[in-house]
């Protein structure tokens, strides 16, 4: 540039108004190399590499920490944004958050954890969760208080134990010393009256029926005793209940009549065309039967038989002996009686025999 001719006539050698411009310019320049220096390169790292890299530059930098900071914000065109460190954090998507709301959402209310569920074993080993009636009375153990000592179990509430322990017995566990039993700390038995064929429809007196009762009276065990059911009719579960009552009759028990009817494995029993309901009336009318002759009466069967082969909203009067070989019980309902091994042993019988505990003592009922 071209000074004017005013300026020459007025500057003679090195004027200090010539001066303040170059250190002017000079300072001006300074300026804009710092400026350079700290704007944000194309193509610079980002993510963890580009935080690394800040990080170090800050560290290594003489600059005072506010010095630092009007380096990156001079000009006022540097944002938050554009620093490489905002790049570390991927964004999540309102998708993503969705998905992981519902999936927990569903891990909490599924039928395993919403307390309105139960898991039954249906036909053909078909697992399926059933909703609990919440007009059913739910039982109140605390399971904590169970205690297995293979091959007794015991249940405790507040350090007192609560349950007895009881065998039931058959012509299939063959001659019992009913002696060793008391000593071995079984309180109770039930002996099995007889049974109804499931093919041929006769009923049948069991073998070691009166062996069994004279044995356990003789030992000082109470006894109940059950009845095998495949009636297929009004008639036929009156026919049953009178013979019970008619073998029952020399005899005092304290313990209940059980009520059990079952399907039968590996082949066709008489009762498998019966309905819920039907099933559920003569299990009622055998019960209600020997109720009213005197007797104590309970309800045999598994899980899976209360669940799905009959309606136990008409059941709620009756005691429930339940049959299921687990360490904790699951049934969700109010039961006195349960059979929790098929496969104990005990000394006085040979070979297995199934094992129960009663939450009741039916001695003093």
């Amino acid at each position: 540039m071209r000074l004017s001719d005013d300026f020459d006539e007025k500057s003679s050698g090195m004027p200090v108004a010539y001066m303040g411009v170059i250190v002017f310019l000079f300072l001006l320049t300074v300026f804009g190399v710092v400026i350079m220096m700290n704007q944000k390169p194309s193509g610079g790292k980002k993510g963890p590499e580009g935080a690394a890299a800040l990080a170090e530059t800050v560290t290594d930098s003489p600059e005072s920490d506010t010095d630092s900071i009007q380096g990156l914000t001079a000009g006022g065109k540097r944002r938050a944004e554009d620093l490489d460190f905002w790049d570390m954090y991927p964004e999540e998507t309102e998708t993503e958050t969705i998905m992981e709301t519902e999936t927990e959402t569903e891990t909490e209310t599924g039928p395993e954890h919403d307390g309105k569920h139960t898991m039954i074993i249906g036909e053909e080993g078909k697992e399926e969760w059933v909703s609990i009636n919440p007009y059913l009375k739910r039982n109140s153990y605390d399971y904590e208080g169970l205690v297995y000592q293979y091959p007794v179990m015991k249940y405790f509430e507040n350090s007192v134990q609560m349950s007895h322990l009881g065998v039931d017995i058959s012509k299939y566990n063959g001659e019992v010393d009913f002696e060793k039993l008391k000593k071995a700390g079984v309180e109770f038995v039930m002996i099995r009256v007889g049974a109804r064929g499931y093919g041929s429809g006769q009923l049948i007196q069991d073998e070691r029926f009166e062996e069994n009762m004279k044995g356990a009276s003789e030992a000082g065990l109470d006894i109940g005793v059950y009845f095998y059911s495949q009636a297929i009719s009004d008639a036929e579960i009156k026919e049953e209940a009178q013979f019970v009552m008619d073998a029952l009759e020399p005899y005092d028990i304290l313990y209940p009549v059980a009520y059990d009817m079952e399907l039968v494995s590996n082949d066709t029993a008489r009762i498998e065309n019966l309905t819920r309901d039907d099933r559920t009336n003569i299990a009622k009318t055998f019960l209600d039967t020997l109720g009213a002759a005197g007797y104590k009466t309970v309800l045999y069967g598994t899980k899976e038989w209360f669940l799905l082969k009959l309606d136990m909203t008409k059941m709620t009067g009756y005691d429930i002996w339940l049959s299921q070989e687990k360490d904790v019980p699951d049934y969700p309902y109010q039961f006195t009686m349960w059979q929790y091994t098929k496969s104990g042993k005990v000394d006085g019988i040979e070979g297995n025999v199934d094992m129960n505990i009663s939450f009741v003592d039916y001695s003093e009922k």
